[in-house]
C-alpha cells in the first residue's frame, strides 16, 4: 500500500482494500488498493496534487458499463457517487450538467423543463461522465451529437474546458487528450423541441419488457456491428441461456449477460470471449464488447 495516500488529509471519504463488488452493476470485481469519495472539486484537485505520479488512477461512476476483474484494481479510484451533481438550466436550449448526475437523473429534469429531444438519456444506465467517455447512446440518439463544451480534469488537478473539435467522436468511442478525465458538460437541445414525458415512459417500459431489468448486468455488453445487431447475431448463434459458472446470456435480450447470483468476474469474461469466439464462427463477424474490462486477474 501507499503511504503517501493514508498520511494525506483528504476532504472526503477514502477507503482502503474496498470490493468493487460492492460497486459494479455486475455485482463482481475485486479490491481497489484506495476507494475515494470526494466531496468537493477543490477536494478532488487536492488529493490528485498530491497523489504520487506512480500511483494509477481510474475514474469510476455507478459502476455500469464495467466489469473489474476478481484481483481487483491497482492505485486509487475516484468515485463519482454523490459528487459532480450539479444541473443547471442555463437558457432555453442549454443546460449545464456535473459528471457524476446519473443520465436518467438528467432525463426526467429535461422533461420537466420541457427541452428535448432529451428523452433518450433515460435509455442510458450510467452517470453523465460515463456517457461522455464512450458516446452512450439510446434510441437512436447518442450523447455527443449535444455536446457543446466539456470540462475536465488531469492528474496535475488542472481543469480545463474543451470543445467538441478537441475529441474524435465515433459510434460507442471517444478519444481525446490523455490523462483527462470529465467532471462537467454543456448541452444544447433543439429549440422548439419540447421533451415528453410519455415519450420518456414508452422508452421506459420498452426496456422493461425487452432487457431483463432488476438482474445484475451491465447493459448491452457489445456494439452492434454496421448494418446488424449484436443481439440478434448472438441469438442465432445459438447462445441465449449459455452459462460459464455463474454467467449467463440472458434469455431475454442475447445482448445482456447477467450474473445469476455466484458468477465471478472470470466467468463473465470468459462468457464475454465464448460470444465472440462462437458469433465468428458462426457468421464471421467479430463483435466488440462495449464494455469496459480492468483490473488484474487471479
Amino acid at each position: 500500500m501507499n503511504a503517501t495516500i493514508e498520511a494525506q488529509p483528504v476532504a472526503g471519504e477514502l477507503r482502503r482494500d474496498e470490493a468493487m463488488s460492492k460497486h459494479t452493476s455486475w455485482r463482481v470485481g475485486g479490491p481497489a488498493d484506495y476507494f475515494f469519495k470526494p466531496t468537493s472539486v477543490d477536494g478532488l484537485v487536492a488529493f490528485l496534487r498530491d497523489l504520487g505520479e506512480d500511483v494509477p488512477v481510474f475514474w469510476f461512476g455507478l459502476g455500469s458499463n464495467l466489469l473489474v476483474r476478481d484481483a481487483g484494481l491497482r492505485g486509487a479510484v475516484i468515485s463519482t457517487t454523490g459528487f459532480l451533481r450539479e444541473l443547471e438550466r442555463l437558457d432555453e436550449t442549454t443546460v449545464r450538467v456535473g459528471a457524476g448526475v446519473p443520465c436518467t437523473m438528467l432525463a426526467r429534469q429535461c422533461v420537466r423543463w420541457g427541452i428535448g429531444p432529451s428523452e433518450f438519456f433515460a435509455g442510458i444506465p450510467g452517470t453523465v461522465g460515463g456517457a461522455l467517455a464512450m458516446n452512450a447512446g439510446a434510441h437512436g440518439s447518442e450523447t455527443w451529437e449535444r455536446v457543446i463544451s466539456v470540462r475536465t480534469i488531469d492528474r496535475q488537478g488542472h481543469i480545463r474546458e474543451r470543445g467538441p473539435q478537441d475529441y474524435a467522436v465515433a459510434y460507442r468511442s471517444v478519444t481525446g487528450p490523455v490523462g483527462e478525465w470529465f467532471i462537467e458538460a454543456t448541452f444544447r437541445f433543439e429549440p422548439g423541441v419540447g421533451a415528453s414525458a410519455q415519450t420518456m415512459k414508452a422508452m421506459m417500459e420498452r426496456r422493461k419488457q425487452t432487457q431483463p431489468l432488476g438482474l445484475p448486468s451491465c447493459g448491452s455488453v457489445f456494439r452492434n456491428p454496421p448494418g446488424d445487431f449484436a443481439a440478434r447475431l448472438i441469438e442465432t448463434a445459438g447462445l441465449k441461456g449459455k452459462r460459464i459458472g455463474g454467467a449467463e446470456v440472458s434469455p431475454k435480450h442475447a445482448n445482456f449477460i447477467i450474473n445469476t447470483g455466484a458468477a465471478t468476474a472470470a466467468d463473465i469474461e470468459a462468457l464475454i470471449n465464448h460470444v465472440q469466439a462462437t458469433v465468428a464462427r458462426v457468421h464471421g463477424i467479430q463483435l466488440q464488447h462495449e464494455v469496459r474490462i480492468v483490473g488484474e486477474r487471479e
